[in-house]
């Protein structure tokens, strides 16, 4: 499981040290895609490939669900990490994230994102701000 954030720079190759506690979730070969918020979203293979299915499985008839498949499936590379543990973000990820050097990684559960620092600072204090309105509306806690 991807839990927790983390702090990195990318450096003058736009390489991007992963987490040594990802990594070996990660698995060889990975996925790192455009995701919501404009975060980057990245997926150990059986992810990606559930993700792959729903996408897929979205009824081409619509609009919407051309426009966000298209959109999730262009932004996707296969990736690979280097012997130091980083990964090249390419030009279309990095600016679909705004990221220019500080990056925040968060996890996410089965993945986990990358954040220009400065979306992710806007965005958690956003969220911080709604949260309890958030968990009420979405979780009912039987423990």
């Amino acid at each position: 499981m991807f839990m927790g954030e983390s702090e990195h720079n990318l450096d003058l190759k736009n390489r991007l040290t992963i987490p040594a506690k990802y990594r070996s979730q990660l698995g060889e070969t990975f996925v790192i895609t455009k995701w919501m918020e404009h975060a980057l979203r990245v997926m150990p293979l059986p992810v990606w490939q559930a993700l792959e299915a729903q996408l897929n499985a979205l009824p081409l008839g619509k609009k919407e669900a051309r426009k966000f498949k298209r959109f999730v499936m262009a932004g996707a590379m296969e990736a690979t990490l280097d012997k130091q543990g980083r990964v090249i973000l390419p030009p279309n990820l990095k600016d679909h994230g705004q990221i220019e050097k500080e990056v925040v990684i968060t996890g996410a559960g089965d993945s986990f994102e990358i954040w220009s620092a400065a979306n992710w600072q806007a965005y958690t204090a956003e969220t911080a701000e709604d949260f309890d309105d958030i968990a009420e509306d979405l979780v009912d806690f039987d423990f």
